[in-house]
Parts: structure tokens; C-alpha cells; sequence
């Protein structure tokens, strides 16, 4: 019996000892095998790389005289040459190809053909009128308050009246801001104010003027001019989005007319100044004393007128007073 113990133990290390010798060559070709395929794999990416770097490089060679659709195939291959993703990579080859063509649409990539590269941005005319039931006077005075237009518009965040003439203005524009300084270069009390703009993104030139209807009926027009400058304003100039937002501040301007000032015109108190080629000729203190003086005259002349009339009545009567008598003297001379 421990024999035959003995000679199966022997039998099993026998076994042990041949299977470790075979694996030993298995687990060297798994090995040999693996490094195979990522030599393979390696050898395959970059032949595939340098094929896709020198699609990119004949593409952006191309792309500098071409239209957007050889421009969004160039960033394509591009991004595909760093090692982004199929899909990352085409995201960004089609907003290249939508950038460029918004570029060309809207005239800002410039170049060196035949018009000489320069902006062809089209200016955006804007024309609106409207008519509120108040007095020249009272509406225009309204529309004077400035720094009042944060509290009834819709996209105005804040105006600073840096002086009688400038004004430094702050608004929304979709999820950004935009600032601008304007200048008014002609203002005339009850008539008409022109200004220019400058700033960085684009601004807008405008006049608007007051007509008298009726006594208590003004009508308000407004023609403005809108210069967008860089791409996110060109861009959505495209749709005339600037123009839509100022039409419907325009619109709340004359809601708050009609609902709020027309109940409190005797409050409303405008800036009366008056300014000619931007700068100012004429003080709002000024303005009003003159105002106040022609107003004084005018009461003048009415009591002067007035007791003009008196004298001229006074002496009628007693003409008339005088002719009664004269006819009695005559009656009892007859008689």
C-alpha cells in the first residue's frame, strides 16, 4: 500500500512538472502575441495619422481661398490629426463652416479681392412712429428723462448722464451686456434731438422729432441707424434682432406715455436746454428764465390790452351818454 501511495505521488509531481514546461511556452506566445498587435495597431495609426495631418495641412492650404464648406472640412481633419474623437470633431467642423459662412454673409473676413476687402456690414435702418395723447410739450419733456428708461424698458439696465450732452448707456443683449456712450449733437425744445454713438460692439445714430396733432395729440418718430461691429453682432444682425429690440423699447417708451405720464403730465419736468453741434448753447436756467420772462410779458400785455378795452368801453358810453343828452336838448327845443 505505501508503495503504491508512493508511486502515484511520484506520477502527479511527474505531471505537475510537464504541465509548468508547457506553460511556460504558452504564456510566452500570448506575449509575443500581444505585442504583435499593438505594434501592429501603433503602425496602423500612424500611417493613418500622416495621412490624416497631410489631408489637413493641403485643406487649410486650400481653405485660404476657399468658401466654408473646404474651411469646416480643414478644421475637421484637423481636429481628427490631434486626436479628438469622430464626434468632437465634427461639432467643431461644422461651427467653423457656420462661422465662416456667417463671415461671408456678413462681409467680416475681409480679404484681397477686388472691392478690396473692406466691411460690407449692411446698416440696419430702423423707422417707427407713434401717437400719444398729450401735449408737444408734456411728450417731449417725458422722453427727455433719460435715466428714467431702466424703470419702463425692458432691456435698458442704467444711463448716467455724464453731462448735458453724453450720456453713457448699459444694456442686456441676450445672456451678455453692451455699453455705449452717445453724444447728442442737436436738441431743440419740443421739436427734435439727434445724436451719434460710439462703442465698442456696435451702436446705433438716431433722431427722433415731435409733431403736434391737436393740442393734446403728438405724434413721435423715430429713424434710427444700427452699426453692428464684431461677430456676435453681425451675426444676429443677420435675423435684425437689434431691430426688434429697439422697436419694442420704443413700445414700452409709449405704454409708459399713455398709461403713466398721461396721469401726471404736471409732474413731468424735461430738460428745456438747447444744443447745436454738440455742445450746449442754451442752459435749462437759462431756458426757463426766458420761458418765465416771455410768460410775464405775455400777462403784461394782456392787462395792457385789458385796460385798453376798459377806456374804449368808457368812452363809448360816455359818447353815447353825451348824444342822449344832445337829442333831449333838441326835443325840448321844438316843443
Amino acid at each position: 500500500m505505501a508503495e503504491t501511495g508512493t508511486k502515484d505521488r511520484a506520477s502527479e509531481q511527474a505531471a505537475q512538472t510537464a504541465q509548468n514546461a508547457l506553460d511556460v511556452p504558452v504564456q510566452q506566445l500570448k506575449d509575443a502575441g500581444r505585442e504583435v498587435v499593438k505594434a501592429l495597431m501603433v503602425q496602423t495609426l500612424e500611417k493613418a495619422t500622416g495621412r490624416i495631418e497631410g489631408l489637413a495641412h493641403r485643406l487649410n492650404d486650400a481653405a485660404d481661398g476657399a468658401g466654408a464648406g473646404t474651411k469646416a472640412a480643414a478644421a475637421g481633419a484637423e481636429a481628427l490629426a490631434q486626436g479628438k474623437s469622430p464626434l468632437k470633431a465634427g461639432v467643431g467642423a461644422g461651427m467653423a463652416g457656420v462661422k465662416e459662412k456667417a463671415k461671408q454673409v456678413i462681409g467680416a473676413g475681409g480679404g484681397d479681392g477686388d472691392g478690396g476687402g473692406g466691411d460690407k456690414t449692411k446698416v440696419t435702418t430702423i423707422i417707427e412712429q407713434f401717437d400719444v395723447g398729450l401735449p408737444k410739450r408734456v411728450a417731449y419733456d417725458q422722453w427727455t428723462q433719460f435715466t428714467d428708461y431702466p424703470s419702463f424698458t425692458k432691456k435698458v439696465e442704467s444711463v448716467e448722464q455724464e453731462s448735458d450732452e453724453k450720456l453713457n448707456w448699459r444694456a442686456q443683449i441676450f445672456l451678455s451686456h453692451r455699453t455705449w456712450e452717445s453724444t447728442i449733437i442737436e436738441q431743440v425744445p419740443d421739436e427734435r434731438i439727434a445724436w451719434k454713438s460710439k462703442a465698442p460692439h456696435g451702436y446705433v445714430d438716431g433722431t427722433v422729432t415731435f409733431h403736434e396733432l391737436a393740442p393734446t395729440l403728438t405724434r413721435i418718430l423715430l429713424v434710427a441707424e444700427y452699426h453692428p461691429d464684431g461677430f456676435f453682432e453681425k451675426t444676429a444682425n443677420l435675423w435684425r434682432a437689434q431691430g426688434r429690440r429697439l422697436r419694442a423699447d420704443f413700445k414700452h417708451i409709449k405704454r409708459h406715455m399713455m398709461t403713466q405720464t398721461v396721469l401726471q403730465q404736471d409732474e413731468v419736468e424735461g430738460w428745456r436746454g438747447e444744443i447745436r453741434d454738440g455742445e450746449v448753447v442754451k442752459s435749462h436756467e437759462d431756458a426757463l428764465k426766458e420761458e418765465k420772462g416771455e410768460q410775464e410779458g405775455d400777462k403784461e400785455d394782456e392787462k395792457e390790452e385789458g385796460g385798453e378795452e376798459a377806456t374804449d368801453e368808457k368812452e363809448e358810453k360816455k359818447e353815447e351818454k353825451d348824444e342822449t343828452q344832445e337829442q333831449d336838448k333838441q326835443e325840448a327845443k321844438s316843443e
